[in-house]
């Protein structure tokens, strides 16, 4: 047979075969050989390209396109086409998986919940109307407009997720979801906590981490919409009829209030989760203005010097938070059997000493950390309960409880600051004469975790420079104990306060004993370890009193908020208890009319105020024309 005789045969047959092949029988194994009829071919795959854009480009000739794998023109695609030859099992299990993976991505970032509660199986047996939605503007678009769409979409819908799990950390931390506007300087704070907690280099691997996490997941996201998009023209009536069916699914279930674990089936949870930011958004801008003028309006702003506080004149005054002592401590009871005993010891020891003491409860505008907004919304009478508040009042000259003492010239005021590690300008607004923070108390001991320096060396310390020294007039103090804050490990030991010294000797108490990790990640654990945190607090503030107070004494503490729901429990309240302990029976008998409970051990059936409405009462109850 002549060599264009045997051409002919294979156009017509269409073979693929070698010259000196036969023209009828099974194909020889590995990759089929190229044709001479070039020319037919290229006109026939040019009318394949046209009908279907997404065609590879650059493919070698006669090798078979793999399903679900794009080509990039030139010596890549020819490789690729190769590749795609020579191993085509792979190529198609990795095509197929990168597209598994893309729908998989996608689909857990528009029904991934908010908070760790709800991070469950059952949260993911949904219909997202947002992919549906998606989906049909996807295979609505000419090809250029898709992918610029597809990768918009795929970095918005990126960046909605790297807020959602914000919102989980948020909840899970401090009980609110993240405020795009407010919370990013919480990060920050976010970063020096890790930091002071773990040390420099585990706060830089951790920076990192979150860089690249967030940085992975945009451009994750990106890609996998658009690899969704071309998976979809490739397969368009595959598609189209798939993204019929789902919707008309959706719709029928929404119709119909399907529901799935107590949640609809056809969700619109992103929907939801965009609207609920932008009212939030809404509400924050809303909120700055009308607070700056409730801000403004002071009921103690004008009061003269001479007629604040008139009922506690010649008293030293203590006013102390105690770091996360929330009502779990003395409610929870996994918690509370140790905080509880030491509650009434405590109380009894006061008794024996000539002592008494009145117990409420306060609900904090803060939760599992923030502790700042509960100290300015105790002090100042104003609901602080976020940082634009906060920066919004700190800036003015709304009086707090504090500045109240400063104003009538009768007392000195300073501050024990153990955890403010740099300057604190906050300190001139609260009107303290003085403030110490960590670099100024003489510590040269170890670090517990956060806390720079156990409860007790900061009360020594307090007697050392303040309160111990002979002085013209009293002194109003305003005290924050840092050993209860998380993660509760490792926990100082009282010692004898003759051995107080500079802290060395808490190297050896530091060194024995357990490790953050070791607690902070172990649910049991770590309510053991916060209720022996709060123990120790305690103690050292009474028997602080005990051995350095006298018969002009009193203290006024309290918790700052509850601890994070790993310990207070999910959808606990944000009450913290509060006490006022004096040796002078007066002080007492002039809050005889707030329902208080006696002893430093709040039950049930006492009073619950708001934080915020504690200084107009205290100043109203201790001024010249009280109102009772």
């Amino acid at each position: 047979m002549s060599r264009q005789s045997s051409s002919h045969q294979r156009s017509e047959t269409d073979k693929g075969t070698t010259e000196e092949g036969p023209p009828e029988g099974p194909a020889p194994e590995g990759p089929p050989q190229r044709t001479p009829d070039i020319p037919a071919q290229r006109q026939e795959g040019a009318g394949e390209r046209d009908a279907d854009p997404e065609q590879e480009v650059g493919t070698v000739p006669g090798v078979a396109a793999v399903p679900g794998v794009g080509t990039v023109p030139g010596v890549a695609a020819v490789r690729e086409g190769w590749r795609a030859a020579k191993y085509p099992v792979v190529a198609r299990t990795v095509a197929w998986t990168v597209t598994g993976l893309s729908f998989a991505f996608v689909f857990l970032a528009l029904s991934l919940p908010t908070k760790l509660t709800l991070l469950e199986p059952s949260a993911f047996l949904r219909i997202p109307v947002e992919g549906i939605f998606g989906a049909t503007l996807l295979l609505m678009l000419p090809s250029m407009a898709r992918r610029v769409v597809a990768v918009v979409a795929g970095a918005v819908l990126g960046a909605l997720t790297i807020l959602n799990l914000l919102d989980i950390g948020f909840n899970e931390f401090l009980g609110r979801g993240f405020n795009v506007v407010l919370d990013w300087i919480l990060l920050d704070d976010a970063e020096a906590y890790v930091k002071d907690s773990l040390g420099g280099t585990a706060a830089t691997v951790a920076v990192i981490g979150v860089v690249v996490l967030a940085v992975a997941v945009l451009v994750l996201m990106a890609l996998a919409v658009l690899r969704i998009g071309n998976v979809m023209a490739r397969n368009s009536a595959v598609a189209t009829r798939t993204t019929l069916v789902l919707g008309t699914v959706w719709v029928m279930c929404a119709a119909l209030g399907v529901q799935v674990a107590g949640a609809p089936f056809a969700s619109r949870s992103t929907t939801a989760l965009v609207q609920d930011r932008a009212e939030r958004v809404r509400k924050t801008l809303k909120d700055e203005r009308e607070f700056a003028k409730v801000a403004a309006v002071d009921t103690y702003g004008d009061t003269p010097g001479d007629q604040l506080l008139t009922g506690l004149r010649g008293k030293d005054m203590i006013f102390t938070f105690i770091e996360s002592y929330g009502r779990a401590a003395i409610e929870d009871p996994a918690i509370a059997p140790g905080v509880d005993k030491t509650l009434k010891n405590a109380t009894k020891r006061l008794n024996e000493a000539g002592f008494a003491s009145k117990s409420g409860w306060l609900t904090s505008a803060t939760y599992g950390g923030s502790s700042w907004l509960g100290h300015s919304t105790f002090l100042t009478g104003l609901w602080i309960d976020n940082q634009n508040r906060y920066r919004t009042v700190t800036a003015g000259d709304h009086m707090s409880i504090t500045r109240a003492f400063q104003r009538t010239g009768a007392w000195r005021t300073v501050g024990i600051m153990p955890g403010v590690q740099k300057a604190w300008p906050e300190g001139k607004f609260y009107g303290l004469d003085h403030v110490y923070d960590s670099r100024d108390l003489g510590y040269k001991g170890p670090k517990f975790s956060w806390s720079t320096m156990p409860d007790q060396y900061a009360l020594k310390a307090f007697e050392r420079l303040e309160h111990g020294k002979k002085r013209d007039k009293p002194l109003m103090s305003e005290i924050i104990l840092t050993s209860s804050h998380q993660p509760w490990a490792p926990i100082p030991k009282t010692i004898p306060w003759s051995e107080v010294g500079d802290g060395s000797v808490y190297k050896a108490i530091q060194k024995a004993g357990k490790k953050p990790a070791d607690v902070f990640t172990d649910p049991d654990k770590v309510k053991t370890e916060y209720g022996r945190s709060v123990q120790y607090s305690v103690n050292s503030l009474i028997d602080y009193v005990l051995k350095y107070g006298n018969k002009n004494t009193v203290l006024v503490f309290l918790g700052d908020h509850q601890p994070l729901a790993r310990v207070s429990g999910d959808n606990a309240s944000r009450d913290v208890p509060v006490a006022i302990v004096a040796h002078d029976k007066a002080v007492l008998d002039r809050i005889s009319h707030w329902g208080w409970q006696d002893g430093l051990m709040p039950g049930d059936k006492a009073p619950v105020w708001k934080m915020s409405s504690f200084r107009d009462r205290f100043l109203d109850a201790y001024g010249p024309n009280r109102s009772y």
